[in-house]
């Protein structure tokens, strides 16, 4: 079961948000999710538990708990949607400015 994790303080490590999840069963996969540009977190990853009762015991028991000063937003990951690109308008720049 993908779970999502939000409200991350910054500074955590993908191994610390392992270590926080192995308690309620195998971790297949800890994500911190960072910014493109600078290489920075973004404050939410994603956790991979082995089946759904061990993430609905995750959920249970760390949504709304205080990590690294902050409280955590736990729930189960929902398919990312797919946006359609914006597409800017088109600029001239041979037209005179008066």
């Amino acid at each position: 079961m993908k779970l999502f994790v939000g409200n991350l303080s910054f500074d955590t490590t993908e191994a610390e948000l392992e270590e926080l999840f192995a308690p309620f069963g195998t971790v297949a996969d800890a994500r911190i999710i960072t910014d493109q540009n600078t290489g920075r977190s973004r404050g939410f990853g994603f956790v991979t538990l082995k089946n759904a009762a061990e993430g609905q015991a995750a959920i249970k028991a760390l949504a709304g708990k205080s990590f690294s000063g902050r409280n955590l937003t736990v729930n189960e990951a929902r398919p990312r949607e797919e946006r359609p690109r914006e597409e800017r308008p088109k600029r001239s720049f041979s037209g005179s400015r008066r």
